[in-house]
Order: C-alpha cells, then structure tokens, then sequence
C-alpha cells in the first residue's frame, strides 16, 4: 500500500510567471497514476503529459505480468521449458532486481510471484497457516535460480517459478518518464506511479518540488516536508492490510525466504536519485525491519529512509535530520 503521500503543489498564475504547471490524473497499471509537468503553454503541457502515458503503456506491454503477450509473461509460460529471448531493457532490469536482492539478502525478490497465497488479508483468516503450509507456500522462490544468459539476452527460470515485477518496475517506469520527458525538452516535472515519485527541476516560483509524510497511525498530520531536489521516493505501508494473531501484527508484505509477513514495521520511506532504487529497497528494508534495514541503508551512498514502527515510533538514518523538516 503506497498512498499516503501528500504532495504540496503550489499554484501560479499565469500573469505572474512564464510557465504554468500541467497536472493529469488517471489509472493505470491498475493504480493511480499522476503526472505533473512545468510547461509554457497548455499545447506543450498536454504534449509531455501524453508522451508520458503513452511511455508508461510501452513499459507495462514490456513488464507487466498480467499481460499474456509481455516477454515476461513469456518467460513465466516457459519455466521450466526453455531460456526466453528478452529486450535488453527487461533483461537489464530483471538483472538489477537480482543485485537488489543480494544486497538485501534475499528480502527483496522478483520470483515473489511464485509464492503460494496462504495468507488472506480481507478479513477472512481466522487462525494462522500451518508452519508446513507456510513452509510450501515459499519453496519455489528463489532469485538464485534465476538463470541469465548474458550473451544470448536470454532469462530462463525452473519450473513452477514465477517472475513478478511489480516490487521494482512501478519505480523503474517513474524513472523512464522522467528520463523521456528531459529529453524532449521539460525542464520541471514529477511523476507519480501509485506512490513512486520522481521529481525535476523545479516549480513555476523557483521552489522546489515537496512532499509531505505522514504517519500511517497518525495520519491528521504531516510529521515532515521534504523538498525533491532531482530526487525520488517511495514507500512501502501495511497500514490497511494486515492480520492480528495473539496480539501480533503480520503486515500483508511477506519475506519471501520464510512466508511469514513482515512484523514490526508499518512503512518504509526510501529516497534515492532513482525511482526504482527507492522503490525495490523500501520492500527489502520492510521485510528486514528497523534495525537490519537502517543498518543496511547507512552503508549505502546516497540513499537515506524513514521507518515507522507499529508502535508509530519513527526512525531515520543516520543522514537525515528530522527537525530541519518538520
């Protein structure tokens, strides 16, 4: 659940400055979609906003596993069968999605969709799955049997393996707006894919893009207003969707190496200078909790979080100070 951004969008007047922002809102990829960009005129505005949309239905007929026809939808229909030809754009992402999950020990992994739904989040479980069904449910997963052939392009997975993107390509596509967008010339803009946000430049006024987070068990507030400075952020919650057995909170995101969801966390605020960085480490951070997850962002340059805990305590790296944004 990734929907408690609130961005902080300042209104100009055309009177006042030369270019006017341009915003549209709609779904897509099953989840709202934003886009919001700095433009002259509404003809330009509206020109970005739909190259845009239309680069975001090129990536889904490439990632989407949804869609029968997408390469890798291929590659799922073959497990097991044979290694399938990929563009270079999906074997390079599906290739980054694995370092991420060696960076975070396996917390974070594309093969997640092989995993069995034991685990119901609308209310309808009334006691614990069993520790052999949980055990089952998680045996096909794992990002090391992941087979790619570099020199043929191709990705080959075994049998009863399944490869969803989901938990990096949201982030991934943000990144490729923005990228199209800048080279067809918008200097300012920022995309929202379901929660992942990717900002550029900056307001008509001259001030940065912001966002404002709140906490998911105190949400009539904003605790903190961080400006987006060439920057992204994304964020994992389980504040809607989750499960209480004898007093304890399993949150609807699950470590894919046990099958037991993740406990102790109620989100994960990541910013990084890419989408698709922030993205994919707000879901291994989650899984791997406050401690471990703090402890593995600090080692890394250039990206910082927030956690929040599901007492509502709230913890950040080392490289954020807190108070200078609230």
């Amino acid at each position: 659940m990734r929907s408690y951004f609130v961005p902080l969008f300042l209104l100009t007047s055309l009177l006042s400055f030369a270019q006017i922002t341009h915003k549209r809102k709609l779904m897509m990829l099953g989840s709202p979609f934003e886009i919001t960009v700095v433009a002259q005129d509404t003809i330009k505005g509206n020109t970005y906003i739909d190259l845009a949309i239309a680069e975001v239905k090129r990536i889904e007929n490439q990632i989407s596993d949804w869609i029968p026809t997408t390469p890798i939808s291929q590659v799922n229909k073959n497990a097991g069968i044979q290694p399938i030809k990929v563009p270079i754009e999906v074997f390079e992402l599906v290739e980054r999605s694995i370092k991420i999950s060696e960076l975070t020990s396996g917390a974070f992994d594309i093969s997640y969709a092989s995993m069995d739904k034991i685990w119901k989040f609308d209310g309808s479980m009334k006691a614990m799955p069993t520790e052999e069904a949980i055990k089952k449910s998680v045996a096909k997963i794992g990002y090391k049997d992941i087979l790619l052939n570099q020199k043929e392009q191709t990705i080959f997975i075994n049998k009863g393996m399944k490869l969803g993107l989901g938990g990096i390509g949201q982030g991934y596509i943000a990144d490729k707006v923005k990228s199209l967008l800048v080279e067809k010339g918008c200097q300012s803009g920022l995309v929202n894919v379901s929660g992942d946000i990717n900002a550029w430049g900056k307001q008509p006024d001259e001030t940065p893009w912001s966002i404002g987070i709140i906490n998911p068990l105190n949400k009539n507030k904003v605790f903190a207003t961080f400006p987006l400075l060439d920057s992204a952020i994304e964020t994992s919650g389980s504040y809607e969707k989750f499960v209480v057995f004898d007093g304890k909170r399993y949150s609807h995101i699950i470590d894919p190496r046990t099958g037991y969801p993740a406990t102790g966390v109620v989100s994960v605020s990541v910013f990084a200078k890419q989408t698709e960085i922030a993205d994919a480490l707000a879901t291994g951070i989650f899984v791997l909790g406050v401690e471990v997850g703090l402890d593995l962002v600090n080692q890394l340059k250039g990206i910082s979080c927030i956690i929040v805990d599901d007492n509502g305590t709230v913890h950040v790296s080392k490289n954020i100070d807190i108070k200078k944004y609230q």
